[in-house]
């Protein structure tokens, strides 16, 4: 344990740091090439930077949700879950959908499983020798990702690892007092006001998120005062500041199958879903799977994302892990590093050696 004075000079540090440095985190993205680009697709391949030749193993591709940037995968150096694969020698690769406009307001669900992901994956393939692809994804991107293997098994996919993703969405109680006004309304609540907007704007999205950790954003200006010594705590918090600054709206035509099939019917705890009459059913998920759930999640709590482990029946193998933290805690926060990533590890280890 640091002695008082140390603590002293280690918080004036850390105060100089933020005053006249802007901070204290780490926030350089971990070096990438673009490899392949398309209507809300950029491919990229990440890098050491020092000119090491890519790694030749099988190939890693991270998938984002809607809404949440691609830095949640590379939040911040040594906080990085990109950093942390590149560094171990895996080939990674990480696709970003860009910004969302009002024109974007058309696309469905059906963009994302049948053009974005298929895309990005059959490259990822290409640009590594033809290989099979072994997707990590958080959230939306996991739910996506698992359609979109049941939807077209023909697609290069060896294994897919979730993170965070809801498949039952009555056991998320921040939005069971929602329901019955919902239901009042026959679910046209939201309806004309995501139809107005063209989809739910970036800034509602960071706020929405943030009033999920309210307790959190009450408490932060202590919390900053007790750990004022701590520079990772410090640097953590800067770079969850940063990813809310940077949230991203959803399409309109997304948000409104979203709240209608996911949020009022609940399609996704029965392991179908019917877009416009086409049925998808997650038992055409026929590769090896990993569903990691935060133990602090109020987004995605342990029982929304323990459900797909029962609908999955035709994989290979499903491991259900837990691990600490909230919705982006446990994909990318401090305890993430040796509970959640090490769990990914293993169950990427596994597959190759399979």
């Amino acid at each position: 344990m640091a002695t008082p004075p140390a603590r002293l000079a280690a918080a004036a540090s850390n105060v100089v740091g933020k005053v006249l440095h802007g901070g204290v985190a780490d926030l350089r993205p971990v070096p990438r090439v673009l490899v392949d680009q398309g209507p809300n697709r950029s491919l990229y391949r990440l890098t050491t930077g020092n000119g090491k030749p890519a790694p030749q193993g099988p190939p890693v591709l991270l998938v984002p949700p809607l809404a949440a940037p691609a830095l949640c995968f590379d939040l911040r150096r040594g906080c990085s879950l990109a950093e942390h694969l590149v560094d171990g020698d895996t080939r990674t690769y990480l696709v970003d959908y860009g910004n969302v406009a009002f024109s974007d307001r058309k696309l469905g669900v059906e963009h994302w499983i049948d053009e974005v992901l298929p895309r990005a994956i059959r490259k990822v393939s290409e640009d590594s020798g033809g290989q099979g692809v072994h997707v990590v994804a958080w959230c939306l991107g996991g739910i996506f990702s698992l359609l979109t293997a049941a939807d077209q098994p023909d697609l290069p996919i060896d294994s897919i690892a979730t993170i965070a993703a809801p498949f039952d969405f009555t056991a998320i109680p921040l939005i069971a007092p929602f329901r019955p006004l919902v239901d009042l309304t026959g679910g046209h609540l939201l309806t004309p006001v995501y139809r107005v907007l063209g989809g739910a704007p970036s800034a509602i999205v960071s706020r929405v998120f943030r009033a999920t950790g309210l307790n959190k954003e009450i408490t932060k200006p202590i919390a900053i005062l007790k750990n004022l010594d701590d520079r990772d705590f410090l640097a953590q918090i800067e770079a969850v500041n940063h990813f809310m600054d940077n949230m991203i709206a959803y399409p309109g035509r997304t948000f409104g199958q979203l709240y209608h099939r996911f949020f009022r019917s609940n399609d996704l705890a029965e392991g179908t879903v019917d877009l416009n009459g086409r049925i998808i059913s997650l038992t055409g998920v026929k590769v090896p799977t990993l569903v990691i759930a935060g133990q602090n999640d109020t987004i995605a709590p342990r029982a929304a994302v323990e459900r797909v482990v029962e609908l999955l029946e035709n994989a290979p193998s499903v491991d259900f892990r837990t691990a600490p933290g909230g919705h982006l805690g446990v994909l990318t926060g401090r305890k993430a590093r040796g509970t959640t990533w090490r769990y990914l590890d293993e169950f990427l280890a596994a597959q190759v050696t399979a």
